[in-house]
């Protein structure tokens, strides 16, 4: 019974639109939770086949939260259809781009793990997070043949970040858009026919009770750069450890307002957290795209001593065949989105906007 109480609250809680941490903790867990309810549902049926009314309603608050569960986790399975298409078939003779992103875990000292990987991937691009000095030296003596241009912005604080790139990186910038100590990156490259390509990259804080209480933080953040992405219809990528969850309210109105697609969408959950914890995982770390590109490899990679598995995409752009349905802001996302902005602002008014 207090398992199923659990798995019930647990469901409904998200429905909240309170910022608390423990409150929006319940985004994460949902995979869990089917496990969690069905198991409930099961072991109440079987030891309650006596159909009085009571023991019907806990039967079908069980299984409706089941499938509740299983609805929101479902189109990040391979039995949905992928928001991103596959690349066709003759994608060697197009532009392509390719990303690794790894959160490196800032105490983690395993630096040749992933510079052993990033040699055998070969990404374009490295987005790196919580690196701090000791990554920048580590990655820079091991790297520096790959990646002949990068930013840097080494902070002890668990929110360093570095971009290593092959390409050269056009009007880069580091901005600082919600609170003073949490740098975000934003840069354009130029793809092999001359594309231009924007790019962002972001880690905001955590709702949690040890780094941020609310999520209004991570939030307004999502929501800027969404609103920013949102007011074109260039090609772009934004990426990084976004501290949320595919399916959480604030990822999917970040989708609308940016106009961006998820490649995670139709093909699987590719759970990037918890590294050494194989039931409490989820996907933290993300990669978005505009409708210009279409997928030839998206992978989870192997350990690399964080407590985060890298994320590696290789893309072809392919602007000229036939868009998915691009997501679009309501006027309800757009008024929600400024006041997610505004309240973030009056907690901090050192940040750079925009």
């Amino acid at each position: 019974m207090l398992l199923g109480a659990f798995g019930v609250i647990g469901t409904l809680m998200p429905f909240l639109r309170y910022k608390d941490w423990w409150i929006r903790g319940f985004d994460y867990p949902r995979a869990q939770m089917i496990i969690i309810l069905g198991l409930a549902a099961f072991l109440w049926i079987i030891s309650h086949n006596n159909n009085d009314s009571l023991n019907l309603l806990v039967a079908f608050l069980l299984i409706s939260a089941t499938l509740y569960q299983s609805y929101r986790i479902l189109p990040y399975t391979g039995v949905w259809v992928r928001q991103v298409k596959n690349a066709p078939s003759d994608y060697h003779e197009r532009p392509q781009i390719s990303l690794m992103v790894a959160n490196v875990l800032q105490t983690n000292t395993a630096y040749d793990r992933l510079i052993s990987l990033v040699e055998e991937q070969q990404p374009d691009l490295l987005l790196t997070l919580e690196s701090n000095a000791d990554w920048e030296k580590a990655l820079k003596s091991g790297l520096r043949e790959h990646f002949p241009h990068s930013i840097d912005v080494p902070l002890e604080n668990l929110y360093g970040m570095h971009l290593f790139s092959k390409l050269e990186l056009q009007n880069p910038s580091v901005k600082f858009r919600i609170k003073d100590d949490i740098p975000s990156i934003d840069c354009k490259v130029d793809l092999s026919d001359g594309s231009r390509v924007n790019l962002h990259f972001l880690h905001p804080m955590p709702p949690s009770p040890s780094e941020d209480y609310s999520s209004v933080g991570r939030d307004a953040e999502l929501a800027l750069v969404g609103k920013q992405v949102g007011q074109h219809r260039e090609p772009t990528i934004v990426a990084g450890d976004m501290n949320d969850v595919a399916w959480s309210h604030s990822s999917r109105l970040f989708r609308r307002l940016s106009g961006l697609l998820d490649p995670r969408h139709g093909r699987g959950l590719f759970a990037t957290f918890h590294a050494d914890y194989w039931f409490a995982r989820w996907p933290l770390d993300h990669v978005y795209l505009s409708t210009h590109f279409k997928v030839i490899e998206l992978k989870r990679l192997t350990h690399i001593g964080s407590d985060h598995f890298p994320v590696f995409v290789r893309l072809c752009f392919d602007p000229a065949s036939p868009d998915p349905a691009r997501p679009s802001p309501s006027t309800k996302d757009k008024e929600e989105a400024d006041e997610s902005i505004s309240s973030a602002k009056q907690g901090n008014k050192n940040a750079t906007v925009g």
